[in-house]
């Protein structure tokens, strides 16, 4: 029974998406997600911007043991020491040398004639084995190719230690018969794919995906690429797994994909995906819950306290680190210290900051029969400042006020309330953490009103942005 190996494309194609926008830890939930249900591979996006993509990269290679992390070449580039840089911390990384094979995409793309694509492919396939021992060659637009140029490339890339080769049908203009042929074909020609991956992506351009890449999978292919959600650009990985699941032992393959808990998984990325919310909201991509889940104890020194630091996303300098570290050390002498309480202490010990935005007052309109109103007033300077939004509820009221009175936007990377008092006066504490430039910022609010505990945690945030950014 051969074991296929399945590729989802879900957070790389998310990119250049004009459907749906995934924020920073929406995509570390998929990668998690993905992990879960031991896909084999999970594909991230090239780097474009340098800081924040690598984040991603190092983030996802840290929290992902059964699946390989992939990530592309930017071509524009060339960063495969960037790429292997950002995966050095993955427990399979692999490299992906993804180039354009037909003559249109090769002079529109790569500006080069075929002679200059192959040697590109050659230097890129080379520096990539050198820092990688898994590498994987993409031809896009494959079945658009000249048949001959195709093969060279294939060889070339095979020769210089490509050990994945995957064509592309980017048009999705091939009837499963013809992907068929192609595939086979290609495995005729080029008697160096027997010793390798031979993989497949199949556009969705005419509804044909999944039939495409089961019929390339039966002339020979052992790896498909897929999304978790409704795509163009691939078959769906759950109709996949469904073939194969009921009809792959007369096909003569599987898959590890683990089919049980696929539905589950299935249903919280799209629920990540393609939930309604708010235009303005923003809540638009903040997570319901973390995904971190570990206890400290008085016994753990900086060094361990530094790595849960890392796990729950911020970047800290030592001093911060040291100041996190002594109120750990206080704390943790009269109980374990959970990730949302080494959340808090991260939020009210580190980079403690003047305060550029000081909040004057708050006036809250809220009822199930109107619109949530806020009225923020807050001095910058000495200067009064004053907004008025309406929202989906009263905290997402004042968030938009506080944004429209400082004229941007962060990215909500999430919003954690608690009492901690008990009683009708009980005291109430607000972590709120904001994404800047890849880096993770959090404030904290403490007061007897939720709502002026969230206002006072999220500016509190916004002021150590500006702080450093300035």
């Amino acid at each position: 029974m051969q074991k296929l190996t399945v590729s989802d494309i879900t957070l790389k194609q998310s990119a250049k998406s004009a459907d749906y926008t995934l924020s920073f830890r929406e995509k570390i939930e998929i990668a998690k997600l993905l992990n879960k249900i031991h896909v084999s591979v999970i594909e991230l996006p090239a780097i474009v911007k340098e800081k924040t993509d690598m984040l991603l990269i190092k983030s996802v290679a840290s929290c992902v043991h059964h699946s390989i992390v992939a990530v592309p070449v930017n071509l524009q580039e060339g960063d495969v020491e960037r790429v292997a840089e950002a995966l050095k911390t993955a427990d399979k990384p692999r490299i992906q040398v993804q180039v354009p094979t037909s003559t249109v995409q090769m002079e529109y793309i790569c500006g080069k004639k075929p002679n200059a694509v192959l040697e590109m492919i050659k230097d890129l396939t080379v520096r990539a084995k050198a820092l990688c021992s898994d590498v994987e060659f993409i031809a896009d637009d494959a079945t658009r190719s000249d048949i001959d140029f195709l093969y060279k490339a294939v060889e070339c890339a095979i020769e210089n230690g490509a050990t994945t080769v995957t064509v592309c049908d980017t048009a999705g203009t091939m009837f499963p018969d013809e992907i068929s042929d192609f595939v086979s074909d290609l495995i005729k020609n080029v008697p160096a794919c027997e010793s390798i991956e031979v993989g497949v992506q199949c556009s969705n351009a005419i509804e044909m995906a999944c039939a495409g890449s089961i019929a390339a999978l039966k002339a020979g292919a052992t790896e498909v690429k897929v999304s978790s959600v409704a795509s163009k650009d691939t078959a769906s990985m759950e109709s996949i797994c469904q073939i194969i699941r009921t009809h792959g032992d007369s096909f003569g393959f599987t898959t590890g994909v683990r089919t049980t808990e696929f539905h589950k998984a299935a249903k919280q990325i799209d629920w990540i995906v393609n939930a309604k919310r708010s235009k303005n909201s923003p809540f638009d991509h903040a997570s319901a819950e973390s995904g971190e889940d570990f206890v400290l104890s008085e016994h753990d020194d900086i060094t361990e306290v530094s790595k849960a630091i890392a796990m729950l996303g911020y970047d800290l300098s030592q001093e911060d680190i040291s100041n996190v570290y002594n109120e750990f050390k206080r704390i943790s002498t009269r109980k374990t210290v959970t990730a949302k309480e080494l959340d808090v202490i991260v939020a009210s010990a580190a980079l403690q900051v003047p305060m550029t935005y000081v909040l004057e007052s708050y006036v809250i309109n809220s009822g199930n029969i109107i619109s949530a109103t806020a009225n923020i007033t807050v001095k910058k300077n000495g200067e009064t400042i004053r907004a008025l939004a309406n929202g989906d509820g009263p905290i997402d009221a004042a968030f938009l006020a506080v944004e429209q009175i400082i004229g941007h936007r962060y990215e909500l990377d999430d919003f954690q309330i608690q009492a901690v008092t008990e009683g009708q006066e009980a005291m109430g504490s607000a972590i709120v953490k904001l994404r800047s430039n890849g880096k993770l910022y959090s404030g904290k609010g403490l007061s007897t009103d939720i709502i002026g505990a969230s206002i006072r945690a999220y500016i509190n945030a916004i002021n150590k942005i500006v702080y450093e950014e300035v």
